[in-house]
């Protein structure tokens, strides 16, 4: 179990936003919890120094790729990069410094995971360097992948069948939930349980995480396989639940190896 840091960038700046507020036009619904000071690269260099790798660059729309793209040069094989990833950016990202790319909305089509974009975009830069973000919102007792700034209900549910079915095309899993994401309100229980029943691809879970009764929650539901990254709780987003310099060493390169 890791910690993985983030560097979540709306109009280029280091941002913590509700995920449920975010939507493809700028309206006054937008709900930004913490926009830094310092650049995306001071945060990637911080990482870089502790040691923590596969933590994750996220564009929330455009305006994001010269932030992106310092950041991945700070920390070259570091990082992941989301947010906008196609067949046709994948590998340019990949150049620029990503150590895999991160990908959603891209691969789905009419509601369904489009295999076929799915396994070009495999054959193009390897299962290895892609992940698949399976960002979910709950609805009549099960977790449905969102798609479009987490806005769009696909009809893919994520339950074990679909790890399954989706695992020889990826490296790993990043899942958001949605519902929880940005509120410091306590992660999604059910959700955390459903992944840790399933034993396959690394799987990093986002959401709702307030504090180190959290963490110790996703350490047993999720039988200690899953990874966590932390956001808006975070003192150096602004938070007061969580200190940076305590997960990096609790759940850093040393303790992950031990």
């Amino acid at each position: 179990m890791r910690f993985r840091p983030c560097i979540d960038l709306h109009q280029g700046k280091v941002k913590q936003i509700v995920g449920g507020t975010l939507s493809d036009g700028e309206t006054a619904a937008l709900h930004t919890n913490f926009e830094a000071a310092a650049a995306a690269d001071w945060f990637a260099r911080l990482y870089r120094r502790d040691g923590l790798d596969g933590g994750h660059v996220i564009q929330l729309g455009p305006g994001n790729e010269t932030a992106a793209r310092s950041a991945l040069a700070a920390y070259p094989g570091g990082l992941q990069l989301g947010g906008g990833v196609t067949l046709d950016n994948a590998v340019d990202w990949l150049d620029a410094g990503a150590a895999a790319v991160i990908v959603t909305s891209w691969v789905f089509h009419d509601g369904s995971v489009d295999e076929a974009r799915l396994d070009r975009l495999r054959r193009r830069i390897g299962a290895h360097r892609l992940v698949l973000d399976l960002s979910c919102r709950r609805r009549d007792n099960d977790y449905y992948i969102v798609t479009n700034r987490w806005q769009t209900f696909t009809r893919e549910r994520v339950n074990p069948a679909l790890l399954d079915r989706l695992a020889d095309a990826c490296g790993e899993y990043l899942i958001h939930a949605v519902d929880v994401e940005g509120k410091c309100q306590g992660i999604e229980t059910d959700l955390v349980a459903l992944l840790g029943r399933w034993a396959g691809r690394p799987i990093t879970y986002a959401g709702g995480i307030r504090s180190e009764a959290d963490i110790r929650a996703i350490a047993e539901l999720g039988r200690g396989a899953i990874d966590f990254t932390v956001g808006s709780a975070l003192d150096i987003f602004g938070g007061s639940g969580l200190r940076y310099a305590d997960l990096a060493r609790r759940y850093g390169p040393i303790e992950s190896s031990a």
